[in-house]
């Protein structure tokens, strides 16, 4: 698929995203807006999957660690065709299947119930290594994780263990948009050097334009890349993107856009009744 067609699906997602915030009055869109690219490029570009037969044991496993942009994963899968973008409706609802945060075993796609920070990578280091053992139906563990969740000692625990056993087959997606809830990820806790953390860590690790569906589908396909390592993508992405008025605000980690606002970032992103012309 080429760039502009995934630029495009992008854009929809986006849409869809801002569409379900404003009815379900929901926090977390800037979050879900800065992970659509990575998560466009995974779905619809490189990794192994089929909408239709979502259990297959050969699938590659797509583990959204930062759950609270469960927004932009349910958008994701509707458009891939998991289930139908109906039920995008229902999100936030009491009695729902769309949880604020993706939750086990009751939605086609989800591979894990994450929003606690810090248990995606673990979780994917564990399905990554038994799929070692097993020699069995090979896959890619891709995990998908925010700036924020690196505060956590679980994760570097979970790096230092998939570096130490040589888990080729585990990459991890860090969407990189420098922002936490109330402040800059690097005023929080001192992140950077990042890519280094995790070259530290025994880990093959790049830094990329995080908005590049292109280069991040190309880095995912080509995974095991050879080096006998797992391997660590540092996503400089930016919160809100796509949306001129919510690009690197933090107040959009919590704010609900009004009607007018819906209306004003679906024009920006080219959306003509939800489809990108």
């Amino acid at each position: 698929m080429s760039r502009t067609d995934l630029q495009k699906i992008a854009a929809e997602i986006r849409g869809r995203i801002i569409t379900m915030c404003a009815a379900s009055k929901s926090a977390h869109l800037a979050s879900s807006l800065s992970v659509t690219d990575i998560l466009t490029a995974a779905y619809f570009s490189a990794a192994n999957i089929d909408p239709n037969n979502p259990k297959d044991p050969a699938r590659d496993r797509i583990i959204l660690s930062k759950g609270h942009a469960a927004m932009a994963l349910y958008a994701t899968l509707a458009k891939r065709g998991y289930f139908d973008a109906a039920l995008l409706d229902t999100y936030n609802q009491d009695g729902a299947l769309l949880a604020e945060h993706p939750p086990a075993n009751l939605l086609a796609g989800v591979e894990a119930a994450t929003g606690s920070l810090g248990h995606g990578l673990p979780i994917g280091a564990g399905i990554a290594l038994a799929n070692k053992i097993k020699k069995s139906d090979p896959h890619r563990t891709i995990v998908i994780m925010s700036d924020g969740e690196c505060n956590e000692g679980s994760v570097w625990e979970a790096a230092m263990f998939a570096g130490g056993n040589g888990l080729d087959n585990l990459m991890v997606f860090v969407d990189y948009n420098k922002w936490q809830a109330t402040a800059r990820s690097n005023e929080t806790l001192a992140l950077s050097p990042l890519r280094e953390k995790w070259e530290a860590f025994g880990w093959d690790a790049h830094q990329v334009d995080g908005h590049n569906p292109d280069a991040l589908a190309d880095l995912m396909t080509n995974m095991p890349n050879g080096s006998g390592k797992p391997v660590a993508i540092i996503c400089d992405t930016v919160k809100g993107k796509g949306v001129d008025f919510m690009e690197d605000d933090n107040n959009w980690h919590y704010r609900v856009p009004k009607h007018e606002e819906v209306e004003e970032a679906h024009k920006q992103l080219g959306l003509i009744e939800g489809v990108a012309q």
